[in-house]
């Protein structure tokens, strides 16, 4: 049995983007992310080709551009509104606000600042328009079971695992 990262192996990482000006952590996760490598496509081609090959114990760095993954910056999903129009449990910083188009699809906005009389609110993702770096670490290598195989996953798992990484 191979101890690196190749098809259909079920790989857990931790990871954290860190944005490449200031240095932040922008996201970093609580739990391993799980995955069978080859079948699922919860990483982006990117980062996949960057952990073939990879050991446990291994980490990696690559940049990623925002633009590919999310688009450009639109400041048209970037609204201001006065702060009694809005309900008081929306009134936090990072607080999430789902609202519909005209087409009853819904999106996404955060609560990006407020003060006594405004409230501001972006549909961008909060990675989107930064230059950023991947920080994955190598925690397990093993043979996928049938059942990962045919999930792409850990068998459980969290379904909405893409909506997190915004396919990273």
């Amino acid at each position: 049995m191979s101890d690196t990262i190749q098809n259909e192996k079920f790989v857990e990482l931790n990871y954290k983007v860190i944005d490449q000006k200031t240095g932040d952590v922008l996201v970093t996760v609580d739990y391993p992310l799980g995955y069978v490598h080859g079948v699922n496509d919860v990483l982006s081609e990117q980062v996949t080709k960057e952990l073939d090959g990879k050991k446990v114990g291994d980490l990696i760095e690559v940049p990623v551009d925002t633009r590919l993954l999310y688009g450009e910056r639109d400041e048209s999903l970037v609204f201001t509104d006065h702060i009694e129009n809005v309900p008081e449990e929306f009134r936090e910083i990072g607080m999430t606000i789902t609202m519909e188009n005209e087409k009853g699809e819904p999106r996404n906005f955060i609560v990006t600042r407020f003060d006594d009389k405004t409230l501001t609110v972006d549909g961008n993702n909060p990675l989107c328009g930064r230059e950023v770096v991947f920080k994955l670490e190598v925690l397990t290598i093993r043979d996928a079971t049938d059942e990962e195989i045919d999930l792409g996953g850990a068998v459980g798992a969290d379904p909405d695992i893409n909506e997190i990484l915004g396919r990273a």
